[in-house]
């Protein structure tokens, strides 16, 4: 058998493409013939078989130790999003924007929560049906979960923490709508004084086992404006407890010098449903930069303090009229239904930094612009907001048109399909019954990293153990 190569001959093959012929020629000189083709075939075939095994053992081995690399506890983010054109990258499909943990993580904590008399809660929903929808229903919400989950314990011999259910926020707005917490100290004082003659468990610890919920502006100092939040600071039979709240600031303030987790606020989900239900078929974000709420003209109010520190009115001052941003003052009951057509939210601060249209933007699928300096985000040891949000600075405000089309030139694909995914949506909104993922999930995962150091039943108990040895 041989091989030659030869050129085509260009004379009897002009309208031909020219180039090489490989012809194949077996040497019928020796009478081996159909023994030669035999072999010649049986060893093709032979080493083909072997290539393709080879191949197929590499890249089988290889998927398995790129999946064993990662760490059990957390949760890849892998987008379904295609488009018509392409396919995105492994590298920008597969997203760190979650990491969590096996729910098997909590085995062994137990959360008693206080059944206290209804003037504390339950008469505020029945008063009013907005107390457990609003931005602050979290303490709602919370409350509600922790009665129907697995850590819950009827002993409170043998729980770690305790869950002292008080309604602050439900009467959080007075007749003329400006914000009033003056109610929340009294009522709290009244159930820790309740607490501490019913029980002997606020006693023993002085309350460092005990968790309340905070769900507005300025957290355990509750008080809706920040110079009088510091000046009347965080109640001192509060300050060694845990509080969870929505106030979180990376920097150091006097309402937040407490042990706190920082929590979402709360979305009614089935309002998040609704708006999905409602969104344009084809998908379409026919809405560039979006922002309704409240922006004045002149934001010094009677109180004498600036709103949103100026930053709302230099936004409306700068791009209000602007055909790319669509910039609304009026409330709109049906507003959500604008998020979903949005493609950048704008989450300016108010009189706190943080802002329910954080959570409301995030969960429909626009980039929340998050403007509020030193904001402390939700659960951000979890989430990782970087791949998921903008962070623009308040003083560069004015550049806000020149940053947003930066991103939209460069990175907003990969933002936007991690923001579709729903294992992040879920990590901001809670859920009764509470679901694996959900918001008081990642709060139950907040407490269960503080049980060294905050339960005072496994202090004892562990001292009690070194006693024995």
């Amino acid at each position: 058998m041989s091989l030659d190569i030869k050129k085509p001959n260009i004379t009897k093959t002009k309208k031909k493409k020219t180039g090489f012929v490989v012809k194949m020629q077996l040497n019928n000189n020796r009478g081996g013939n159909k023994r030669n083709i035999f072999i010649f075939f049986f060893f093709r075939n032979y080493y083909t078989w072997i290539l393709w095994f080879c191949l197929s053992l590499y890249f089988f081995t290889s998927y398995f130790s790129v999946e064993d690399q990662s760490s059990p506890s957390s949760i890849r983010l892998l987008s379904n999003h295609k488009t018509s054109s392409s396919l995105p990258s492994r590298a920008l499909i597969e997203s760190s924007a979650i990491k969590t943990t096996s729910i098997g993580l909590f085995t062994g904590m137990k959360i008693y929560v206080y059944d206290l008399p209804a003037s504390y809660n339950d008469d505020w929903v029945t008063a009013s049906d907005r107390c457990a929808s609003h931005l602050f229903a979290a303490e709602v919400a919370i409350h509600r979960a922790l009665l129907s989950s697995d850590v819950r314990t009827l002993d409170p011999d043998e729980a770690d923490y305790f869950f002292v259910p008080v309604y602050v926020s439900c009467n959080f707005s007075t007749s003329n709508g400006f914000p009033s917490l003056s109610h929340a100290r009294s009522l709290l004082s009244s159930a820790v004084d309740f607490l501490s003659d019913h029980y002997p468990f606020w006693n023993r610890s002085q309350g460092s086992d005990h968790v309340f919920v905070a769900s507005h502006d300025f957290g355990a100092c509750f008080h809706a404006m920040e110079d009088m939040a510091i000046e009347e600071g965080i109640p001192k039979f509060m300050k060694r407890s845990i509080i969870l709240q929505t106030f979180g600031v990376k920097y150091k303030h006097p309402c937040q010098e407490v042990e706190h987790v920082v929590i979402p606020p709360y979305i009614p989900p089935e309002s998040v449903q609704k708006a999905i239900e409602k969104a344009p078929v084809n998908g379409r974000r026919d809405i560039w930069a979006f922002f309704r709420g409240k922006m004045e003209v002149n934001p010094k109010n009677i109180s004498g303090r600036f709103y949103s520190k100026g930053v709302r009115t230099a936004i409306l001052k700068k791009f209000g009229g602007r055909r790319r941003f669509y910039l609304n003052r009026h409330r709109f009951a049906g507003y959500r239904s604008e998020i979903v057509r949005s493609v950048f939210c704008l989450c300016p601060l108010g009189w706190a930094p943080w802002s329910p249209r954080l959570v409301e933007s995030a969960v429909l699928g626009c980039v929340p612009v998050v403007i509020a300096d030193g904001i402390q985000l939700p659960f951000s040891e979890t989430v990782q907001w970087p791949e998921i949000s903008l962070t623009v600075a308040e003083k560069d405000v004015r550049n806000l048109r020149k940053v947003l089309e930066h991103v939209a030139a460069t990175n907003l694909s990969a933002i936007q399909r991690n923001l579709h995914e729903p294992v992040f949506k879920r990590a901001l909104l809670y859920n009764v019954p509470m679901k694996e993922g959900d918001a008081t999930w990642h709060i139950l995962e907040s407490l269960w990293r503080k049980l060294d150091d905050r339960s005072y039943r496994r202090s004892r108990v562990l001292s009690q153990r070194e006693v024995d040895m």
